[in-house]
């Protein structure tokens, strides 16, 4: 039995639940009308005839009644996708209950809309409120750069660690704000995968050299077609988590067939029951836990840019040994600028 046989029939069972009272109501008439005529000694084939004709006129009314119950179910089933933009198509209520019932539809339609557009302008209100407070910071981040490369103090490195720090969380609550209406914004074409490499690279060469991290960078030489803003930030963000929790030895960084990025460090791992849920959002795993101070932000934005561009982000890691991070560039499917 396939689906529609399935959806008929639970429908036709459906429509015999909902009327079985005049059904058998119908029976028991029927019934008493035989029984009437049998009183009067009328012939039996006289009272059969009159049986079956009541039969045959309540069966063609049954089956007209059951019609109109089908459309009426059909259309109300083709509407649940569209209900939210339009409930002109709405069938015709055909008794009071009926109307009642689509007048109280009608009313909370109306109020969900203006729910939703309530909540449409507060979140463009919150959204272009953060959008200024991110752009206005920068001034003051810029200053304190400033402040700190004229000075001359014991302290102005790790002042200049921490204020790169608070850069990136400004950067991150941007690309935040961005990514869900990112649609205009992004530029795909050809670029050459070495030069964003090294953008991400040349940003935390000052990390690497504080920490004493060596980095074993291998040239690709290949192309990809991707976005190069948002590459670099994805890149940004696994370098920052590779020197974050990498204490001593190297990150790696070079590419593999059908290109393939790979970045590796041999830092602290990833314990293997937290692999399967290290993108969802605000999920930090033992390692956030043990740190307290990660967001669970970063590789959640890195999994959602990488699903906008058609990319493809994996992570492999063991306890004590390192984690391997690979970017895979050759499933986009789309047209190059």
């Amino acid at each position: 039995m396939n689906d529609c046989e399935i959806k008929l029939t639970n429908i036709i069972a459906s429509y015999i639940k909902q009327y079985i009272k005049p059904i058998i109501l119908f029976i028991i008439f029927v019934i008493v009308f035989c029984v009437v005529f049998s009183l009067y000694d009328l012939e039996l084939e006289a009272i059969l005839y009159s049986a079956i004709l009541c039969i045959f006129i309540g069966a063609i009314s049954i089956c007209i009644n059951f019609i109109d119950y089908y459309k009426k179910h059909i259309k109300l089933y083709n509407l649940q996708n569209e209900i939210s933009l339009s409930l002109e198509n709405l069938p015709t209520p055909k008794n009071l209950i009926e109307g009642d019932y689509t007048n109280l539809i009608l009313n909370i339609n109306k109020d969900y809309k203006n729910y939703i557009s309530k909540s449409d302008i507060a979140k463009t209100d919150m959204l272009d409120y953060y959008t200024m407070w991110v752009h206005q910071i920068k001034t003051p981040i810029s200053a304190m750069k400033l402040l700190i490369q004229t000075s001359e103090s014991e302290i102005s490195g790790d002042l200049s660690s921490e204020l790169f720090k608070i850069e990136q969380y400004v950067e991150m609550v941007l690309s935040y704000i961005r990514l869900d209406n990112s649609g205009n914004d992004f530029v795909i074409k050809e670029y050459n995968l070495d030069d964003i490499v090294r953008q991400a690279i040349r940003k935390y060469a000052p990390l690497f050299i504080r920490k004493k991290i060596a980095l074993d960078f291998q040239n690709t030489n290949c192309k990809a077609l991707t976005d190069e803003k948002w590459l670099v930030f994805v890149i940004e963000q696994l370098l920052s988590n590779a020197i974050k929790y990498t204490n001593k030895g190297k990150i790696s960084i070079y590419s593999l067939e059908d290109k393939k990025l790979v970045i590796e460090d041999t830092g602290i791992g990833i314990a293997e029951e937290d692999i399967p849920r290290i993108f969802e959002k605000g999920f930090t795993g033992y390692n956030g836990r043990t740190d307290k101070k990660a967001t669970g932000l970063g590789l959640y934005l890195c999994k959602k840019i990488m699903s906008k561009l058609s990319h493809r982000i994996s992570i492999e890691s063991e306890i004590g040994v390192g984690t391997k991070v690979i970017l895979d560039l050759s499933m986009i499917n789309l047209n190059v600028e």
